[in-house]
């Protein structure tokens, strides 16, 4: 697990998952703390997320930039954000 993003609006954390008889994987973890909601993406549709990021960080983006890609994937989420 590796936070790679946190700004007042979300909080992406990745998550790698390995098993001896499977390549790796995993996914992200997408938090909207304002809708507190959460979404956890994998396969392809973390494949997509994950080159979107990588093509704007290329841009050096602002932090409303970047919030408004992660947006899109945060506005899927129905999970509410349960604390323990």
């Amino acid at each position: 697990m590796q936070m790679l993003y946190n700004s007042d609006s979300f909080v992406v954390v990745a998550f790698e998952l390995l098993d001896s008889d499977l390549p790796a994987r995993g996914g992200y973890e997408i938090v909207d703390k304002f809708a507190r909601k959460e979404i956890f993406i994998q396969g392809a549709l973390a494949e997509t997320f994950k080159q979107g990021v990588q093509a704007l960080i290329e841009t050096d983006p602002s932090e409303e930039e970047m919030d408004e890609y992660i947006e899109r994937y945060a506005s899927m989420s129905q999970q509410p954000l349960v604390l323990h």
